[in-house]
């Protein structure tokens, strides 16, 4: 037997029980470890309609349900706790519900120090004519839900078999604060939902809880109620675990941002595809046509990159590309838009253009960013490219974006046509025959 059970009183045999027997109300001693009648006195006997002690002792309790033997484990373990605690009990003396205020303290008995509870009972409580009222009682012994009641200080008064689980008994001297507030992860979060509880008739908060199986998130369905002996107001908390429901919830957010960027976002090197670059280029043409303001539109596509594939490889290429992101990233104004529409073509945005001189700057500096050698990894040799860039203007060349684009597609081309790695403004002389 463990230390921690070492105070409590051990009866060896019903020897030394005589006196209980001169005791008129029900009392009898329940073997926690068999879930069994140990001893009953005469009161008890005839509660149960039975004729001697044996059979009290060997009476058939197999088809009790685990609920019940939980309810009797909780109330051991609070019982050894607390040395006496007071709740409401049914029982099925004849087939027929009789509900009981009970007194219990935790003992040992027998040889092998089994342990076990003694039950005091002298007072039946009337419930109403009606079972519904003992179906609410059973319930809340049984359901899986937690169930607790808490005096306005947090001093938790009873609880379920449920929530007796879930939470290590400690006492406030053990944990330094309230046992209402020790079931939470964060200390403030427990004293900050006490107080909010106490405000309020009835409230629904989640909070991380410290239980058994580990921190979980709770819904506390915490209502003011009153102590069916004292009248005394208490606080009834319900909890719910939404672990599992609020992992799938961020689960799915998860699966659907990602979604989202792979709809909007090139997998390779993270810049906006072509479907986020025509919606957010939408977005800034209509600003500048508000604002009077110009907008360019550069068309880049590399020089050189094929070679590099059919060299290397796909997966030398891939790195390329991505290197090459990376730097025209970095000489990006935060104003500027810039993305990735398929193979070796970029397009940048260039927005609040006060004159051509303003883009051919950008377009010269893209132009040499692009010439500076790329190293990589597992290449021996410096990679060199190049950069042919078409340029197309709002409004001049066009209001709409997919004919900005086209005009500076068709504008690219003729850069490719006229020698590569510079760049041109779109003419009408630019288009393709």
């Amino acid at each position: 037997m463990t230390s921690r059970l070492s105070h409590l009183l051990h009866i060896r045999d019903h020897k030394e029980l005589r006196l209980y027997e001169l005791i008129p109300d029900v009392v009898w001693i329940f073997d926690v470890d068999d879930h069994k009648w140990w001893w009953g006195n005469q009161a008890a006997i005839d509660f149960w309609g039975l004729a001697n002690l044996d059979e009290l002792i060997n009476k058939d309790l197999s088809g009790d349900t685990q609920g019940a033997r939980d309810r009797t484990w909780q109330t051991f373990e609070l019982a050894q706790q607390q040395g006496l605690t007071i709740d409401p009990w049914t029982t099925y003396p004849q087939g027929k519900p009789k509900t009981l205020y009970m007194r219990h303290r935790a003992v040992l008995v027998g040889p092998d120090k089994h342990r076990a509870i003694i039950a005091y009972i002298n007072e039946q409580v009337n419930l109403g004519e009606t079972p519904e009222n003992l179906l609410l009682v059973e319930a809340m012994r049984y359901t899986r839900v937690l169930v607790t009641s808490f005096d306005m200080n947090g001093t938790r008064v009873t609880e379920n078999p449920a929530a007796t689980e879930a939470y290590p008994q400690q006492t406030e001297r053990e944990t330094g604060v309230s046992e209402f507030v020790a079931r939470f992860v964060c200390p403030e979060d427990g004293r900050e939902c006490l107080q909010k509880a106490k405000r309020a008739p009835g409230g629904r908060w989640t909070y991380e809880m410290r239980t058994a199986q580990g921190v979980r998130r709770h819904t506390l369905d915490i209502r003011h109620t009153r102590h069916p002996l004292t009248g005394d107001f208490l606080l009834l908390m319900v909890e719910y675990d939404v672990t599992d429901l609020q992992q799938a919830l961020d689960d799915a957010d998860q699966a659907k941002s990602q979604l989202q960027k792979m709809a909007h976002y090139d997998p390779l090197t993270q810049l906006p595809n072509l479907r986020l670059f025509e919606r957010q280029g939408a977005a800034i043409l209509s600003s500048a046509q508000r604002t009077d303001s110009q907008v360019a539109i550069l068309f880049l596509d590399l020089d050189g990159f094929k070679a590099v594939n059919d060299q290397y490889g796909h997966q030398a290429g891939d790195v390329l590309l991505k290197a090459v992101a990376e730097r025209l990233q970095e000489h990006c104004r935060q104003s500027d838009l810039l993305a990735r529409i398929g193979g070796d073509e970029f397009v940048l945005l260039q927005s609040n253009v006060t004159d051509r001189a303003n883009v051919e700057h950008l377009a010269n500096k893209l132009v040499a960013l692009i010439a500076q050698p790329f190293r990589l990894g597992g290449v021996s040799q410096p990679l060199t490219l190049g950069g042919s860039i078409g340029i197309a203007c709002y409004p001049k060349d066009g209001e709409q974006m997919q004919v900005l684009l086209d005009k500076a597609d068709q504008a690219m081309y003729q850069v490719k046509q006229s020698g590569k790695s510079h760049y041109t403004f779109y003419t009408p002389e630019s288009q393709r025959s």
